[in-house]
């Protein structure tokens, strides 16, 4: 049970932070010894990071709701992921079981990151485009691949759109709803297994990856509104090295 929540706070932190969850939960599989289905025990944790996103964004998610301009963005860059994501499934699913392009991935991220430090405080608009949301659907449909994080590359695709800090970090997780929601449904035959195989370690795994998800918002709010974003990009690049070095 100790992994599970290990690995539950690992993910919590990690699917908010930009540094890619599926990338580190690999890594910490890796180290851990945990056996099993990898795909399952991501997706089990993505329904505690989930349930967390909704939690930290309830009053946003109800003022969508009654906003048609935003709910068709969003419904732009779901339609994209899912095509881009449907069609590369067995590619994507193949790439979790190797800790080196994990790394690799993570390199990736790092260098988008950093170079963030460019353009975060330059000129911003706080008005959505399509553009904004075809160019959301790609990145985050590039994101499935483990090391390449969701809300790094997200975000930064927005901010080199000069979107602003507010706008990017809003408009990022409520289109990741949908996307996270449908890997759920896709893998719900894994998912069953998965509880069968132990229900109260996944139980203990769900609820570590809510409540450090919930402290990973927080986190992430507060750096990008001081700028900070390529912080993250050094320890994604750190982390790249000593996986490429040691495991």
């Amino acid at each position: 049970m100790l992994n599970h929540i290990l690995l539950g706070i690992i993910q919590g932190l990690t699917e908010f932070l930009p540094v890619s969850s599926s990338g580190h939960l690999i890594i910490a599989q890796k180290i851990l010894g945990v056996q099993g289905d990898g795909i399952a025990i991501s997706v089990i944790l993505h329904l505690g990071t989930i349930c967390a996103l909704v939690i930290f964004l309830f009053k946003e998610i109800l003022k969508t709701l009654s906003n048609i301009r935003l709910i068709t963005f969003i419904m732009i860059t779901t339609i994209i992921t899912g095509i881009i994501g449907l069609l590369g499934k067995s590619f994507f699913e193949s790439l979790f079981s190797s800790p080196k392009l994990v790394a690799l991935a993570l390199l990736i991220t790092g260098l988008v990151l950093i170079s963030t430090r460019r353009y975060i405080n330059s000129t911003k608009r706080d008005m959505l485009d399509v553009q904004d949301a075809v160019t959301l659907g790609i990145v985050q449909s590039i994101a499935i691949i483990p090391g390449i994080s969701r809300s790094g590359i997200t975000i930064s695709s927005l901010l080199y759109r000069k979107v602003d800090k507010e706008t990017c970090f809003k408009f990022s997780f409520l289109a990741s709803i949908p996307a996270i929601i449908g890997a759920v449904v896709l893998e719900a035959k894994k998912i069953d297994f998965a509880l069968q195989a132990g229900f109260a370690n996944f139980s203990a795994g769900f609820l570590a990856s809510l409540l450090s998800g919930l402290f990973a918002l927080w986190v992430l709010k507060l750096v990008l509104d001081k700028s900070k974003l390529h912080y993250f990009g050094y320890y994604c690049i750190a982390v790249a090295v000593i996986t490429l070095l040691f495991i």
